[in-house]
């Protein structure tokens, strides 16, 4: 066994790499699992994304042959109990921003930590982060802007906070990397939870 294992992100997302970065972290390695992201019949938001964070986790950790601690996450956008999909088309994207457009709504991101079978000392973690979000009333016309701009694509919700879309949030109360797509704060608590020896290596 190796004395410190692999940190691996179970994703190909740049955003996640990139708020990794923000706070010193390069994965060893990416491996993106390729799971059925199909919601259950009558599931629910939170529970929805903390099962697929668990689920990507589990998976990449299952097929890892060595010393390794996985970390995964998923964001999904929630307008009461309802979850919006990932925008794949300009239609799926413009129904979701007419449905926001004027609305508070919530993202919840959920990260889990999954050891490999080959790391026996780590455990698994899970943390589930929720965040507020406001747009103001938005004209068809912005809209369009919105989506002639491109930036929705395959995001949850159909928007990025990071992008185009950041003119019309007025509010934001909680974490804003989470609505990202990793809650920072919460990965490093995670992280620094893990063996100790280890999480000098992942952060200080």
């Amino acid at each position: 066994m190796t004395e410190t294992p692999l940190l691996v992100l179970a994703s190909a997302s740049p955003r996640r790499r990139d708020l990794l970065a923000q706070i010193g972290l390069v994965p060893d390695r990416t491996d993106q699992p390729d799971i059925d992201e199909t919601p259950q019949p009558g599931e629910l938001p939170r529970p929805y994304a903390t099962r697929l964070a668990q689920e990507k986790a589990a998976l990449v950790a299952g097929r890892t042959a060595e010393p390794a601690l996985i970390l995964a996450a998923d964001t999904v956008v929630a307008l009461g109990r309802r979850i919006l999909p990932k925008a794949e088309t300009r239609e799926t994207a413009r129904d979701c921003l007419a449905k926001l457009s004027g609305r508070r709504h919530t993202v919840i991101t959920s990260v889990a930590l999954c050891p490999s079978p080959a790391w026996t000392e780590g455990r698994a973690t899970l943390r589930t982060v929720e965040t507020a979000v406001a747009f103001s009333r938005m004209t068809d016309r912005q809209i369009d802007t919105l989506l002639d701009a491109g930036d929705w694509q395959g995001k949850a919700g159909g928007y990025a906070l990071q992008g185009h879309a950041a003119s019309f949030i007025r509010l934001v109360l909680g974490s804003p990397s989470a609505v990202i797509g990793l809650p920072l704060f919460e990965t490093a608590q995670l992280l620094r939870g893990q063996k100790r020896g280890c999480t000098e290596h992942w952060i200080s």
